[in-house]
């Protein structure tokens, strides 16, 4: 070891035990065993996992309930006229990105899980409201206020993982809440469809408010149980004191700090940080293009739907078995990235490859009887093409350290997420109906274009942990020092490129 990277080494080193955490980080990692982690571990999912499914399945299906509202007299009832139907999913998400980063930093300086909670009332008072809307002016209000308070959700219970699980368990538990969307859109769709059987008896009947009626009520008691039971390990009141230590030291091996809330400082150099690290970048360009037709379907997956051949009921049906699936998927990919070490980016490519085919086959194939179950059956190969956006979600609180440079990011990725959803809708133009060619050409191109950027982000990831491995064999540092120092380091609100030996999940 030469005697400049020896000086180097004492400085890092000399630096972590400094930290004013060390000595109790030490204690902590050593007083609990692994059945006490365990245990913690089980009652926190019982808890968490639960809740978390629920509301983030809510605020999916809310948001894309006008997409079926428009199959059951939305837009005629409302006296929607050319491009304003898919004005209703753009205005939601330009407010979606206005207020999300002002709202984060709400969440690092007042209790997370109270915050949330309020966020989610006031989003189920104005789904109801929707249900009394009588022309476009009203709609757009109403689905700009909902952008407002749905714009919380998913960063925020991201935050949430990382403040309670350890790295590994970052992926399966936020797919397990991601899958929320799947969850409830069977059972939502289920009771649409008894609401829209209505319309058949009598043609008179406004099914499209009432499912507004029940959506909103039903986040409203989902926001009540939230009120109870959602916040980090500091904030909750079903932990006892001990249990809250348990739950501060499994966390301790992310290397990205503690989970209090409620610290008004702002770090400027972390934030500069961002702007000069190519992983914002990617971060961002792979939800702008993920969200693109994320955002169109949402809209017009259920007008596609009846373009195909298929009636409106028939289509609320025909989306369960889909939705069915995408939980299984889900599922199984949650758990294949816990256990395999440094797969997620992988599964975030492949899972493009059979949206980019089903995109592709719907947009030759005619409308036609005889091709309207082979385009359902390529619609539903679209499924596994959101796996991308979600693992990316899970990537920020796994590979970002710093609590400044996490807000930034999960910011930036999210208004990524907004800015694509904000433009899927306005690819539908209706001079292209009723097949949209243009439109699923370009949903095609854009997962094919987020393969290429989701290869150059993990080759980012993989060359800085070569290097992190070449320091370690020049320093003669072991993995069981390497994790001691990244951990104390973690706890000093250091960034993972201020930290050394930080190691990135892939």
């Amino acid at each position: 070891m030469g005697s400049s990277e020896k000086a180097e080494w004492d400085e890092v080193h000399v630096t972590s035990i400094r930290s004013v955490t060390t000595n109790e980080s030490l204690e902590l990692r050593s007083q609990y065993t692994d059945q006490e982690y365990n245990q913690l571990k089980r009652k926190v999912d019982r808890y968490l996992l639960p809740l978390m499914w629920l509301c983030h399945g809510l605020q999916q299906v809310d948001k894309a309930c006008v997409g079926t509202q428009a199959m059951f007299g939305l837009i005629e009832d409302t006296g929607l006229i050319g491009q304003q139907f898919a004005w209703l999913t753009t205005i939601f998400y330009i407010t979606y990105m206005c207020f999300e980063f002002p709202s984060i930093v709400l969440l690092q300086r007042y209790s997370m899980g109270r915050i949330l909670s309020l966020y989610i009332i006031f989003w189920g008072f104005i789904v109801l409201c929707m249900g009394f809307a009588q022309n476009f002016a009203q709609l757009m209000a109403l689905r700009a206020l909902q952008g407002v308070f749905e714009c919380l959700i998913s960063p925020g219970f991201l935050l949430v993982v990382g403040t309670w699980y350890t790295t590994r368990e970052h992926p399966s538990r936020a797919l397990v809440f991601q899958s929320g969307f799947a969850g409830m859109s069977i059972f939502a769709d289920s009771v649409n469809y008894g609401i829209g059987t209505v319309t058949d008896r009598n043609p008179n009947f406004q099914a499209w408010r009432y499912m507004s009626f029940f959506l909103g009520s039903l986040t409203i008691v989902a926001g009540i149980l939230c009120l109870l039971f959602l916040g980090t390990p500091s904030e909750v009141r079903w932990l006892s004191s001990e249990e809250k230590r348990i739950a501060r030291a499994r966390v301790l091996s992310n290397q990205t700090g503690h989970d209090r809330t409620g610290f008004k400082h702002w770090n400027w150099e972390q934030a500069k940080e961002c702007l000069v690290d190519p992983v914002f970048w990617l971060a961002g360009l792979n939800s702008i293009l993920g969200a693109i037709p994320n955002g169109a379907l949402t809209s017009f997956a259920g007008i596609l739907g009846t373009t195909f051949g298929f009636t409106n009921l028939q289509v609320l049906i025909l989306s369960i078995p889909k939705n069915v699936f995408s939980i299984i998927f889900f599922v199984l990919i949650g758990i294949l990235a816990t256990r395999k070490k440094n797969v997620r980016m992988w599964l975030m490519i492949i899972s493009n490859i059979p949206a980019i085919v089903g995109f592709l086959v719907i947009a030759i194939l005619p409308n036609e009887q005889q091709y309207k179950w082979t385009k359902w059956g390529a619609y539903f190969m679209t499924s596994p093409f959101i796996t991308a956006t979600f693992f990316a979600w899970s990537l920020v609180p796994s590979n970002v350290a710093g609590r400044t440079k996490r807000t930034v990011m999960s910011t930036f990725t999210f208004v990524g997420y907004c800015v694509g959803n904000m433009t899927g809708p306005q690819i539908f133009q209706a001079k292209d109906a009723p097949r949209y060619i243009p439109a699923i050409i370009t949903c095609a191109i854009c997962l094919a274009a987020q393969m290429i950027v989701i290869f150059l982000w993990r080759h980012v990831l993989v060359s800085r942990n070569r290097r992190l491995d070449q320091r370690m064999s020049e320093l003669g540092i072991s993995e069981d020092d390497r994790l001691k120092i990244g951990k104390d380091l973690g706890e000093q609100d250091c960034t993972d490129i201020q930290n050394p030996f930080f190691r990135y999940v892939t």
